[in-house]
């Protein structure tokens, strides 16, 4: 954090760039209708998979876009905009737009009360969490000046608005519906996220890894039931899943390289009903998080090794071995080298280098674009950080004040107004460069 505050200090002080001219216009729809739309947004966030309202605002967004064409319903609620614009490449711009089963308590004036049911049948307050409200307003509004720039670029635009990030599923959805067979492939996709611990309206941007892969593990240990007060006579399952906690942190210090970045974090221990009640079953549901392809594998088999273990260790029968489920995933995210090197240049030229940030990974969060953009795709990726928080946080959280809360925090927010407009610009920026008269891919 504290090198976040020394650099926002820095682009606080920094002298300005003049902006390009579709800035100007990019404020003005702030002003005009994406303040508001942006309000509706956070004030109705839906569930991943579940994002029927959204979708439908989004879709009717697009369409009134000139000469964008827009379809629904795509890997489930997903929408596809395409926008074309004679011979030339064609440039993919995303923006994800679930929300997250939190209750917000960001004290925000236009704070979400929504509720609805998940795809996992469970009932829970919704609240846009992690900034995808911002997302998809933001691509709305890139797509109405590149719409209006057309006397700029030639080629192909794709503007997706994604289901489900959260869940990571989405991105692999729409691909499955045939994203690169029914609609044009890109030879270029973008995305941006907003980001709490960046000053508002800078961006960064890494020349390699930008995500880390993520994966959702249960282990499900059976146990056999018994009296609290007899447990000689049963097997306990919470007992063995204690055992199982502390064991899964050895593979993170002990077997796991020191320089390599790797996460184990035991989220959810589920088991029993009373006191004096031994149960006959308990649920662990893991996130593990890597930046390394066989670090990932690795550290997978070796929770699928503990799990094992403590079974043997506690002369569990074989019908009642803990079983491990691997579920949700995905890769982690890497932007090509050459595109980024080319497209942070394109971001310090158009938002003015004081507002470009180096690159750095604060954290093992994971993004499912990876999906968009793995190498058996042949799509060259770049994703950026924008920043959402105002300096004055960041110098009240230096004294003392309330610290910034975090992506997923019941009291995340980012200011809105420089996220999109930044956003919308960087992404406009960003598809002219690529998309120039007579530019060929590579």
């Amino acid at each position: 954090m504290r090198a976040f505050l020394l650099a926002s200090a820095l682009v606080a002080t920094a002298p300005a760039l003049a902006e390009p001219d579709y800035a100007a216009a990019v404020r003005a729809d702030y002003a005009k209708d994406l303040g508001a739309i942006w309000d509706d947004f956070h004030r109705n966030p839906e569930l991943s998979f579940k994002e029927v309202r959204t979708a439908a605002k989004m879709a009717a967004y697009l369409r009134a876009v000139p000469g964008l064409v827009a379809t629904e319903k795509v890997g489930g609620t997903g929408v596809v905009g395409v926008l074309k614009n004679g011979a030339g490449p064609t440039v993919l711009i995303r923006a994800d737009m679930d929300g997250l089963p939190v209750e917000e308590k960001s004290g925000l004036p236009n704070a979400s009360h929504a509720r609805q049911v998940g795809i996992d049948g469970v009932e829970s307050p919704v609240m846009h969490a992690c900034g995808h409200d911002t997302h998809i307003t933001a691509l709305l509004e890139a797509a109405r000046r590149l719409s209006a720039l057309r006397d700029r670029w030639k080629g192909t635009i794709v503007f997706i608005v994604q289901p489900a990030e959260e869940r990571v599923g989405g991105a692999a959805a729409m691909l499955k519906d045939g994203l690169y067979t029914r609609f044009p492939k890109p030879d270029y996709a973008l995305a941006f996220h907003s980001n709490s611990n960046l000053l508002a309206g800078a961006v960064s941007g890494s020349d390699g890894i930008a995500w880390s892969s993520s994966d959702t593990i249960t282990i499900v240990v059976p146990g056999i039931g018994a009296h609290g007060a007899m447990p000689n006579q049963g097997k306990d399952p919470i007992y063995m899943g204690a055992q199982m906690v502390i064991a899964l942190q050895g593979l993170i210090s002990r077997e796991r390289a020191p320089l390599d970045p790797g996460v184990i974090t035991v989220g959810a221990f589920h088991s029993g009903t009373k006191a004096n009640i031994i149960s006959d079953e308990a649920k662990l549901e893991i996130s593990v998080r890597a930046n390394d392809p066989t670090v990932r594998q690795k550290l997978i088999d070796g929770i699928k090794r503990v799990a094992r273990g403590v079974g043997e260790l506690n002369g569990m029968a074989e019908d009642k071995m803990p079983r491990v489920l691997v579920g949700e995933g995905t890769p982690a995210t890497i932007n090509d080298t050459g595109l980024a090197k080319r497209l942070n240049a394109v971001m310090g030229e158009t938002l003015g280098p004081d507002r470009v940030r180096p690159f750095q990974q604060m954290g093992m969060g994971a993004e499912d674009f990876a999906f968009l953009v793995r190498p058996n795709t042949d799509v060259k990726g770049y994703y950026i950080q924008v920043g959402g928080t105002p300096q004055a946080a960041f110098d009240a959280a230096a004294h003392g004040g309330p610290q910034i809360p975090s992506h997923h925090s019941p009291q995340f927010k980012v200011e809105p107004e420089p996220v999109i407009e930044t956003g919308a610009i960087a992404m406009t920026a960003a598809a002219l460069d690529l998309l120039k008269p007579g530019a060929t891919p590579g």
